[in-house]
């Protein structure tokens, strides 16, 4: 633990951005849903996020090597703030689709400056601990600060502010630490069809992802809403949802590591199919609908990590950034888009349709396994890489889970 203490304001700082900018994508779909604006235009705002994100994806990297990662992170972080406020100050769709789009570029900015941190802090010895708690600190920030909603009305102003304090505390134990720098990211290489050639299942289950799982965290809140829950209701539903995807990323992991992890998307793909289609259809009660999300969330989530896992099985030592770049890549497509769609089938046919538009996603992404296991045979089990649970959240973040992965595979034992 004497290792783990110097990366504790990292790790803070990791908290409170991740609180605060998973608060801000549940308050934006329901202030914007009492502010009349329709559902497809919260698509839109959706999906704007995801733009920035991905190019973020591109330029992070080198803005990090320009300024720093200090100089950086506090950029953007402040930028993250005063957009914040903005949002409250601006009640105009168009006006937030281009603000959210800023928040998409800062918080993809701000988690490559933290994770790049990371790695470059983490012995090799420690690379899965700080993976743990990192993931941990994920799990419980994004959680917690759902919470935060029901006790800050989101039509006033105050709910925003806080979201704004939090992204300026990020600033502080970051703007704390020693002034030693780590060494830039380096720029990810976004080829296309090289990622593609590796593994097409892969890349189709990002986009699957992509589709559904953002739409699911942008616009499942207008969906609760809709429904009849109150703000303490989206709280909880967003959470179980979280929750449940916490709860089976391991199980997964295992199975896909022993019996294949083709076989593990079908069965997460199926499970999250059917969870989906209970909430569309037999769901009616509120306990009902909450443990309908868990289960989505249990199945739906881990699919990210499951077709990671896919692609890296077939890649080489020196293709695992290319592929995190490409398989995020893929991701922010579908998620660019995931919400607008979603939003519109529940302008079009009602709240229930919701879950419907990702069942039939996810059954798309099902036929699709099943028809690529007739293409290509399994990789064997010996050749296959450790399964490591990844965060969405910068391409970074899977250069820390390869190198932890990679040094469980060394250990006597393993």
């Amino acid at each position: 633990m004497t290792r783990i203490r110097p990366l504790a304001p990292l790790l803070l700082a990791a908290a409170i951005l991740l609180a605060a900018n998973g608060l801000q994508g549940t308050l934006i779909a329901v202030r914007a849903d009492l502010e009349s604006f329709s559902a497809t235009m919260i698509g839109l705002i959706g999906g704007a996020y995801f733009f920035g994100f991905l190019v973020a994806a591109w330029l992070a990297p080198r803005l990090i090597a320009a300024v720093g990662h200090i100089r950086c992170f506090a950029g953007l972080a402040a930028m993250a703030a005063v957009g914040t406020l903005c949002l409250v100050l601006i009640i105009d769709p168009l006006a937030w689709m281009i603000i959210r789009a800023g928040m998409g570029f800062c918080f993809s900015g701000l988690a490559t400056v933290i994770e790049s941190w990371l790695n470059a802090r983490s012995a090799n010895t420690d690379r899965g601990r700080v993976l743990s708690i990192y993931r941990l600190v994920d799990l419980t920030a994004v959680t917690g600060g759902q919470f935060l909603l029901p006790l800050f009305s989101p039509a006033g102003f105050a709910i925003f502010s806080v979201t704004a304090i939090l992204f300026c505390l990020s600033l502080v134990p970051v703007s704390l630490m020693d002034r030693t720098s780590p060494k830039a990211p380096e720029s990810f290489r976004f080829n296309i069809p090289a990622v593609w050639a590796l593994s097409p299942l892969a890349c189709l289950g990002c986009v699957t992802i992509g589709l559904t799982n953002s739409a699911f965290r942008l616009i499942g809140p207008l969906y609760a809403r809709e429904i009849g829950l109150g703000v303490t209701g989206i709280a909880l539903f967003v959470s179980a949802g979280i929750i449940g995807g916490a709860t089976l990323q391991y199980p997964f992991g295992w199975v896909s590591d022993r019996y294949g992890r083709r076989a593990s998307i079908i069965a997460a793909t199926t499970g999250a199919m059917l969870a989906g289609l209970f909430l569309a259809f037999v769901a009616r009660s509120q306990f009902a609908v909450y443990a309908g999300v868990f289960s989505f969330g249990a199945f739906a989530l881990p699919l990210y990590s499951l077709s990671a896992a896919h692609a890296n099985d077939r890649a080489d030592g020196e293709s695992y950034v290319l592929v995190a770049a490409g398989l995020s890549f893929f991701f922010s497509l579908g998620a660019i888009f995931g919400p607008f769609a979603a939003s519109v089938v529940i302008q079009t046919f009602g709240a229930p349709a919701f879950f419907t538009y990702t069942s039939v996603a996810h059954g798309i992404l099902l036929l699709i396994t099943i028809y690529r296991m007739t293409r290509r045979g399994p990789v064997p089990r010996e050749a296959r890489s450790r399964f490591v649970t990844l965060l969405r959240t910068s391409p970074v973040i899977f250069r820390l889970a390869r190198r932890s992965s990679k040094r469980n595979d060394e250990e006597p034992g393993s």
